[in-house]
C-alpha cells in the first residue's frame, strides 16, 4: 500500500467535512486532532472547500488531508494546489482516475459495483471508496465484493455512524471508515469545536475494541 494508504489504515476513520465557512477549517481541524481523528476529507461540495483546504495545510497541523467530493480534473489540480494529500471522488471517472495516477497522486474512486472495482484494479489501484455504503448493501455486500477482489480494501462511506462503524472495521478488507456524524455541518456552523472533539473521542472509543 502506498503511505498515504497506510496513514488511513492506522487513523481508521475519515471525517468526510462540507465547511461552508473557511474560517472554521482551522478551529475544526485542531478539534479532530485533539479528539484522536487526525484526519479531514474536506469536500468540494461547498464554495469554501479549496480554500478550507489551503488553510489547513498552511498551518502545518498534524493531520491527514484529503479533497472529497472532487469530480473533475480541474479539481483536482485545485485540491493540490491547496496542499491536499490525497483526492476522493464519489463515482468512478476514468478521466479523474487517470489524472491521478499520472501525477503520482493517491486517489479512493467510489466504486459501487463490480464493474467499477474491476476498472480500479486494472488502473492498478489497491483501495477504493465504497460508496454509498450503507444504500448499496453495507457490510455483507463488501464481503460478497472481496470474495472475487481480494487485491482491494475498502473505505465505505455513507450511512456509516456511531452504532455500526466498529462493524464494518472489524472487516480485514476494511481500510478505514468515511462519515461525518462526529463533526456535522450545524456543529460546525455554530462554532461548538469542544462538541465535535467529545464526538470523536466517542468515535475512538467505539472502535478500540477492535
Amino acid at each position: 500500500m502506498s503511505d498515504i494508504l497506510c496513514e488511513l489504515a492506522k487513523v481508521r476513520i475519515v471525517p468526510v467535512i462540507a465547511l461552508n465557512h473557511a474560517e472554521n477549517a482551522v478551529p475544526l481541524a485542531r478539534a479532530l486532532i485533539a479528539g484522536g481523528i487526525p484526519c479531514a476529507e474536506i469536500t468540494f461540495r461547498t464554495e469554501a472547500g479549496q480554500e478550507a483546504i489551503r488553510r489547513i495545510a498552511d498551518a502545518k497541523l498534524p493531520i491527514l488531508l484529503g479533497a472529497g467530493t472532487v469530480l473533475s480534473t480541474a479539481q483536482v489540480d485545485a485540491a493540490i494546489a491547496a496542499g491536499a494529500s490525497f483526492i476522493v471522488s464519489p463515482g468512478y471517472n476514468p478521466k479523474v482516475v487517470e489524472y491521478c495516477i499520472g501525477k503520482g497522486y493517491p486517489i479512493l474512486p467510489g466504486c459501487a459495483t463490480p464493474s467499477d472495482m474491476e476498472m480500479a484494479i486494472e488502473a492498478g489501484l489497491t483501495a477504493v471508496k465504497f460508496f454509498p455504503a450503507e444504500q448499496a448493501g453495507g457490510l455483507p455486500y463488501i464481503k460478497a465484493c472481496a470474495a472475487p477482489y481480494p487485491m482491494l480494501k475498502f473505505v465505505p462511506t455513507g450511512g456509516i455512524n456511531a452504532e455500526n462503524v466498529a462493524k464494518y472495521l472489524a472487516f480485514p478488507k476494511v481500510l478505514a471508515c468515511g462519515g461525518s456524524w462526529m463533526c456535522p455541518t450545524a456543529l460546525i456552523d455554530a462554532g461548538s469545536f469542544g462538541e465535535i472533539t467529545y464526538l470523536c473521542r466517542q468515535a475512538v472509543e467505539a472502535i478500540q475494541a477492535i
